[in-house]
C-alpha cells in the first residue's frame, strides 16, 4: 500500500505500507543518498514473520516531493513526526541506517519519542560524522565538503565513486549499479543539502534524551560513519546494546543481510535489551 503523506503546503512524503494488517510495526528510514527501496532485503522476509514494515523516502529523495529547502535535522524530525501521526502509529520500532539513523536520533529528542517504544540504529551518522575539537573520531571536515562538491559537480560520478567506500565485501556489478540508480532518483539540491547537514550538525546532546530500548548495529569496516561513532553513541544512550558486524562496511543492511535480520527481529521480541 502507498501513501504520500502532505507535511506542509510544497511537500509530500512517499510511504510504502508493506503488510499492513501487522502487529508489529517497524517505520525504516533510509540513510543518505538512497530511499527507501535500499531495505528491499529487509522488506522481502520481515513481513513473513508477521511485521508491518513502512519505509518513508525522505524529502527530497525517491518518490518524495523535492523542496529546494527544508533539509536539516529539525525539519527531517518533524517530517517522521507527520508521518506517524497520520498513519495513527503506536508502540512502533523506529528504525534508521545512516542520516537516517540520525534522523531517528533528533526525532526522539524533539518529539520525545511520541509513538516509539524501540528504538534501532544502523552505521548512524551520529553524534557527528565529522571530528570536532571536541568529538575526535569522525572524519575530516574536508572530506565531507569534498562528497559536496562532487555531488553538485557529477553526482553520476560521485555516486559511482561512492560504492567502493560503501561497502566492505564485493556486491555484484548488476547490484551496484542498481543502488547508485537509487542515489540518482534524488534531487541533486537535496543530496548536497543532506551532506551539508551531516557535516556541520551535532547530536551529542540528543543521545541521552532516548529513553527507549535501543540497538545499534554497525559494521566494524565502516568507512563513511566508523565504528568509533557507534561506540560513542553506546556509551550515551543508556539502555543501548553494540552489535558489531564483523565482515561489513556501511552497507550491512545488505552485506550481512541475514544476520541483520535475525538482530533486528530478536531485539523487537525482546521485552527489554
Amino acid at each position: 500500500m502507498e501513501h504520500y503523506i502532505k507535511v506542509n503546503p510544497d511537500t509530500n512524503i512517499f510511504v510504502e505500507d508493506i503488510n499492513p494488517k501487522g502487529k508489529k510495526i517497524i517505520l525504516f528510514i533510509h540513510g543518505w543518498p538512497l530511499n527507501h527501496n535500499a531495505y528491499e532485503y529487509q522488506f522481502n522476509q520481515l513481513p513473513h514473520l508477521g511485521y508491518r514494515c513502512i519505509g518513508m523516502d525522505t524529502r527530497g529523495f525517491g518518490k518524495s516531493s523535492k523542496p529546494f529547502d527544508g533539509y536539516s535535522y529539525n525539519r527531517l524530525a518533524d517530517d517522521v513526526r507527520s508521518v506517524i501521526d497520520a498513519l495513527n502509529l503506536h508502540d512502533i520500532t523506529l528504525a534508521g541506517h545512516s542520516m537516517g539513523g540520525a534522523t531517528a536520533i533528533r526525532y526522539m529528542s524533539r518529539h520525545r519519542g511520541h509513538g516509539v517504544s524501540k528504538l534501532a540504529l544502523f552505521g548512524a551518522a551520529a553524534p557527528s560524522v565529522t571530528k570536532r575539537p571536541d568529538f575526535p573520531y569522525g572524519l575530516p571536515k574536508e572530506d565531507i565538503t569534498k562528497l559536496i562538491t562532487s555531488s553538485l559537480n557529477d553526482r553520476p560520478d560521485m555516486l559511482s565513486n561512492l560504492n567502493p567506500q560503501f561497502f566492505y565485501q564485493h556486491p555484484s556489478a548488476p547490484f551496484l549499479n542498481w543502488f547508485r540508480d537509487l542515489g540518482l532518483e534524488a534531487a541533486g539540491w537535496a543530496t548536497a543539502q543532506c551532506a551539508m547537514t551531516f557535516r556541520d550538525e551535532f547530536l551529542l546532546d540528543d543521545l541521552s534524551k532516548i529513553k527507549v530500548p535501543t540497538l545499534i548495529l554497525h559494521g566494524i569496516h565502516d568507512q563513511i560513519c566508523l565504528f568509533s561513532l557507534a561506540e560513542a553513541m553506546h556509551k550515551m544512550i543508556k539502555d543501548s546494546n553494540l552489535v558489531p558486524f564483523q565482515n561489513s562496511g556501511h552497507g550491512l543492511f545488505y552485506e550481512e543481510r541475514d544476520l541483520f535480520n535475525m538482530e533486528l527481529v530478536e531485539f523487537i521480541e525482546k521485552g527489554t535489551i
